[in-house]
């Protein structure tokens, strides 16, 4: 299934980032209570002590340490570092200040054209029923980078609406962390077996580190939590996840399937929040996570529930083709439809 090649140094890449993530997210537990960077478990009505946040500032560092030494660089990968920076840092800002919620979308958006200014973009949408829609219309040339203009608005939708999906979906400790770590390990997969198509190198080394630096912060992110991502980690691997599916090479299709929970409950309570009057992004707790939580279930159960249906879409699209993967998302979306209703009359009956 899989072409034949050496992979200690994708295996040491992913070990040197779950390493360097374990020790940093240490060193993180001795320093952020003594500088202040710590929860505020009041502001969401709970009664627990505070405990470390901005954990996402560990994963960063430990993803760029792993760059520096293990990814061969390209004008692509510069890119992705310094638009990486500009989101990690103004999520850093809205952890601290709370951004509103505009001004942190605008960011975004401004953000994501620096990807596509960096040669990274969605360049065709597949079809299932025959050749892939091509998005080469409409084109010009930006600093050297020709700029495919469906294909950019493509892109830079596709990177903010996955960057708040995974915002959205960090409400229960060690949600995000595994199921990233799921996704980054099938990335991981799918690029190698890709490996004798395409030059996947780049992108084998960013999923394989970042599977590691996912496996380490859930050690530490499970319930019961020692620390948590904030948004500055939610953004990180948002971002990240985001890039990953589009970068040598589309696979939106299958990081929509292995992450189809958290997209879908996330495009689910934007249309509610709208429906409703509210902002998109304002943030409350109706999400599936805690619809589960509120009919008893124990956080332990609700991550364990969303991490197997994760591995068992993520598991079958390593053999799916095109129109078979449509129709696993159609299998999602009726799973989550079902759940949904399920819920709704648990919750009725209890009253």
């Amino acid at each position: 299934m899989f072409k034949e090649l050496d992979l200690s140094p994708y295996i040491l890449a992913g070990f040197s980032g779950f390493t360097l993530t374990f020790l940093f997210v240490l060193l993180a537990l001795i320093i952020f209570p003594k500088i202040g960077l710590m929860d505020r478990p009041s502001r969401y009505g709970l009664t627990r002590s505070s405990i470390p946040y901005y954990g996402g500032l560990a994963m960063f560092f430990a993803f760029a340490v792993c760059i520096l030494f293990f990814v061969p660089f390209s004008k692509e990968l510069i890119g992705l570092l310094v638009t990486l920076v500009l989101i990690v840092a103004m999520s850093f800002l809205d952890d601290l200040f709370q951004i509103r919620p505009l001004y942190r979308l605008v960011g975004q958006v401004l953000v994501s054209v620096g990807v596509v200014i960096s040669g990274i973009g969605i360049r065709s949408i597949s079809n299932p029923f025959g050749q892939a829609f091509l998005l080469d219309q409409w084109s010009f040339r930006i600093l050297g980078t020709e700029i495919l203009v469906l294909g950019a608005l493509f892109t830079i939708a596709w990177i903010v609406f996955v960057v708040n999906s995974m915002n959205f979906f960090d409400g229960v400790p060690g949600l995000l962390s595994g199921v990233s770590f799921f996704a980054f390990l099938l990335l991981f997969l799918l690029s190698l077996r890709g490996s004798h198509l395409i030059d996947q190198t780049q992108l084998m080394y960013l999923s394989s580190i970042l599977a590691g630096i996912c496996l380490a912060f859930a050690i530490f992110d499970f319930p019961v939590p020692k620390i948590l991502m904030g948004d500055t980690g939610s953004m990180f691997l948002g971002f990240l996840l985001a890039i990953s599916a589009i970068f040598s090479g589309g696979k939106v299709a299958t990081v929509t399937i292995v992450l189809g929970f958290p997209l879908f409950d996330a495009l689910w309570s934007i249309v509610r929040r709208l429906s409703r009057g509210q902002s998109p992004f304002q943030g409350d707790m109706n999400h599936l996570h805690h619809k589960l939580l509120k009919t008893g279930v124990s956080e332990r159960k609700v991550v364990v529930f969303i991490y197997a249906v994760s591995v068992f879409f993520g598991y079958i699209t390593l053999f799916l083709d095109t129109f078979q993967k449509m129709l696993a998302i159609g299998a999602i979306l009726f799973t989550m439809l079902f759940l949904g209703i399920l819920l709704f009359f648990r919750q009725k009956s209890t009253r």
